[in-house]
């Protein structure tokens, strides 16, 4: 495993120092002596995302740095970020930023859709091969730095973040014990916002290098019997067909949550999850 994410580590620093290059799959392959076919299985399973669709997200970021840092015309940020002509970059960007560029370059607040992927560390329990069941626990102060890590790697599947702003709803949450994380060691692998108020997840993030080990149902599992006390359980997140939505519908899904309501929130068209919470009875 630690082999295999050094190879995507120099695959990332790879597309990163090129961003403005043509860059493709052949392109990336080459540079590092690699098939594309199995470097295409192998960004995906380990990142979560293709790379097609990191190297997107990735140039729209910077581009959208750029809308509100530089004084550059739309047109130079287009060409920067490869596309040929404004209005293939206002199409994809409004599609992903849910305002054109323009108008994004007028709000003056800039906000990533993709960060690069940092995948520094020992992730020792990556290497363990017995099954054990993980135990969420209520995050402390002390867990914030790791958390935020978290938060930075797992951006795409929430927009608008403004840190200052999270660290202080983050501090708020620890305090009333309504933050969760699950660590590998140093490591944030799995975090979770919850308002007992509500019944709402606010955020749920694993690292991407996890996604497979049941955190979100471990998550679950500590609010329903902590947290919710046998109340309904609602989450948001994209709305179907939705271009920004790297996997999160698909994942809510599968845990059981079912449609709601459509909703609009910081702009972005939404939908919300309902978990129904369980009867007398049910299996």
């Amino acid at each position: 495993m630690q082999k295999n994410i050094q190879n995507i580590t120099a695959v990332i620093e790879y597309i990163e120092a090129h961003l403005t290059e043509k860059l493709d799959l052949d392109t990336i392959a080459d540079a590092v002596h690699y098939s594309k076919y199995h470097l295409h299985r192998m960004f995906a399973d380990m990142t979560g995302l293709t790379a097609h669709d990191y190297i997107q997200r990735r140039r729209l970021t910077e581009a959208a740095k750029l809308l509100v840092f530089s004084d550059k015309p739309i047109l130079e940020i287009a060409l920067l970020a490869g596309y040929e002509s404004q209005q293939a970059f206002t199409g994809i960007f409004t599609a992903l930023y849910k305002m054109p560029p323009n108008r994004y370059r007028e709000n003056e607040r800039f906000y990533p859709l993709q960060l690069k992927y940092s995948l520094e560390g020992s992730y020792s329990m990556l290497e363990n091969k017995e099954n054990r069941p993980w135990e969420a626990a209520f995050a402390q102060e002390t867990d914030i730095p790791c958390w935020m890590e978290l938060v930075r790697l797992v951006v795409d599947g929430f927009p608008c973040l403004d840190e200052e702003e999270y660290v202080r709803i983050l501090q708020e949450k620890i305090r009333a014990g309504q933050a969760l994380i699950l660590k590998d060691g140093g490591i944030a692998v799995g975090i979770l916002l919850f308002d007992t108020e509500t019944g709402n997840i606010d955020f749920m993030g694993t690292h991407p290098l996890y996604r497979k080990m049941g955190i979100p149902r471990a998550f679950l599992n500590k609010v329903m019997d902590e947290l919710a006390k046998g109340r309904e359980i609602s989450i948001t997140t994209y709305r179907e067909g939705d271009k920004a939505d790297t996997g999160q519908r698909r994942e809510i899904k599968g845990l059981g949550f079912a449609e709601a309501e459509l909703l609009v929130e910081f702009g972005y068209p939404t939908q919300r999850f309902v978990l129904k919470k369980e009867e007398p009875g049910d299996a």
